[in-house]
């Protein structure tokens, strides 16, 4: 499952969630309410650890293209150092698109 699916899956709980809660709340279930509550902070856990994944892989991603970015430059291959500037933004963009 991807990191998208996974914190959509979390938001989706925690909407849940929050709908349970206010139901409860409203209906005077004082048992509902701790339910929503509870399944509102596991959608809230769960977004929260899809994020910190995403920021993992995009570090990852980074690192792996200054590095390929490196050799090609000393090595003098334009081609492979311009592919490791593109790997290593793209891994900054996707540690950026998790926080």
């Amino acid at each position: 499952m991807s990191i998208e699916n996974k914190r959509g899956e979390g938001a989706a709980e925690e909407l849940g969630g929050t709908i349970k809660k206010v139901a409860g709340k409203v209906l005077g279930n004082e048992q509902m309410e701790a339910e929503g509550r509870a399944k509102e902070a596991a959608g809230e856990a769960k977004q929260e650890a899809a994020k910190a994944a995403g920021r993992a892989e995009g570090k990852i991603e980074e690192v792996a293209g200054a590095v390929k970015n490196r050799i090609g430059q000393v090595i003098d291959n334009e081609q492979m150092a311009a592919e490791g500037k593109a790997k290593e933004i793209k891994g900054e963009a996707k540690q950026k698109a998790n926080e």
